[in-house]
């Protein structure tokens, strides 16, 4: 069996030679293509604007710098790749860890009791956590009570509903960013994109992307003005060919995804291994989470990766708490009370899915699972 790994792109034929296409022509750094894959997002997500950018961190990053200010309180998820609060950080601003749900998600309640506390509290940034959406109706309660900013960091969940609600519409908050890294739903190599329907953050997040740079008709033919400090986090031609080509795949990438979730569900039905949430119609399941009690077997995590490894399989924990990391504890946290992501980091672990992964392949990672338990 070759190496089985939690997730993996899918490229084909015909991704390939819409890449050469860009490689023949005349553009290959950001060009045409761009604006045809920020409209084709845009169209998919149902949400006015988008911005395609450098990656998932620069898509951070911008919105980032659109949405805060020095020295504002952001709630945040503990429960994520570092780069979501870390954008907070980039400018400034200061995230305040708040504890997960048990499938895996901010809890929004806990959100709400940490604004009665405190009204100097300006924005939350909510992650839809392995491909599931967080509540839409609490979200917008939130933000139209307490008059907060919000971002919806949907880099697990192109695809994902809500209610009707599609991931990246922003119907609830104020932006919306993906990642196209190769273990997500589509892939651009590396890429992300901000998604908003406020024109005023829109065209900010687009000057932001390019130095800060305007150009305007009434310029002279070489003029143009720099009117903020803004960074080079563009993309190219050749990634959003890709990208374009990816997107017309991916209900089908999804479609799969979920047949493999199913399978998953239905087999650890009435055994010691329990999925962080069974199917529920609206994940795009950018990750397969199970949780097992180790404390009651003769087995710990770590011997479990070490051998999965051994059969030629990558399991993957996704999350470390972002607060316990060494750089935030030298920064005072790691002492908020988080007990779900406490007990969500002793038991869970990622499962593989990806579209092409075989029906062989995932009864091969399942009989694996169990082996290894039962021994």
């Amino acid at each position: 069996m070759d190496f089985i790994h939690y997730g993996k792109q899918s490229i084909d034929q015909d991704d390939i030679e819409n890449v050469v296409k860009v490689l023949k022509s005349n553009y290959i750094t950001t060009g045409p293509k761009a604006g045809e894959f920020e409209n084709a997002i845009a169209k998919y997500c149902n949400v006015k604007y988008c911005v395609v950018v450098a990656n998932g961190t620069a898509a951070l990053h911008l919105a980032s710098l659109a949405l805060l200010k020095e020295n504002d309180k952001v709630l945040t998820t503990v429960n994520s790749f570092l780069a979501t609060s870390n954008s907070i950080l980039y400018v400034k601003a200061k995230p305040i860890f708040v504890d997960i749900t048990k499938d895996g998600n901010i809890d929004l309640d806990l959100c709400e009791i940490e604004l009665k506390k405190d009204s100097s509290i300006k924005a939350l940034y909510g992650v839809s956590f392995s491909g599931n959406m967080l509540n839409q109706d609490k979200l917008k309660y939130l933000k139209e009570t307490y008059n907060i900013k919000i971002l919806e960091d949907n880099a697990h969940a192109l695809g994902a509903t809500y209610n009707g609600i599609k991931a990246g519409g922003c119907k609830n908050s104020d932006c919306s960013i993906f990642s196209f890294h190769p273990v997500k739903h589509i892939t651009t190599g590396e890429g992300g994109a901000i998604t908003t329907n406020s024109k005023e953050l829109y065209e900010k997040i687009l000057r932001l992307r390019g130095h800060g740079i305007v150009k305007t008709e009434d310029m002279k033919p070489w003029g143009y003005e720099m009117r903020e400090l803004g960074y080079n986090y563009r993309i190219t031609d050749i990634q959003c060919a890709l990208g374009i080509s990816q997107l017309k795949k991916l209900p089908s990438f999804i479609k799969r995804r979920i047949e493999i979730a199913k399978k998953y569900d239905e087999v650890f039905q009435n055994t010691i291994v329990n999925p962080l949430y069974t199917f529920n119609g609206h994940s795009s399941y950018h990750l397969y989470i199970v949780q097992v009690d180790f404390d009651k077997l003769n087995i710990s995590k770590e011997e479990l990766f070490l051998k999965f490894h051994e059969k030629n399989i990558s399991t993957q924990l996704h999350y470390l708490p972002i607060n316990k990391q060494p750089y935030y504890e030298s920064l005072g946290y790691g002492d908020e009370k988080t007990p779900e992501m406490d007990k969500y980091y002793q038991k869970s672990f990622s499962l593989p899915i990806y579209p092409l992964l075989t029906d062989e392949e995932q009864d091969y990672v399942i009989k694996t699972l169990f082996e290894i338990l039962d021994a």
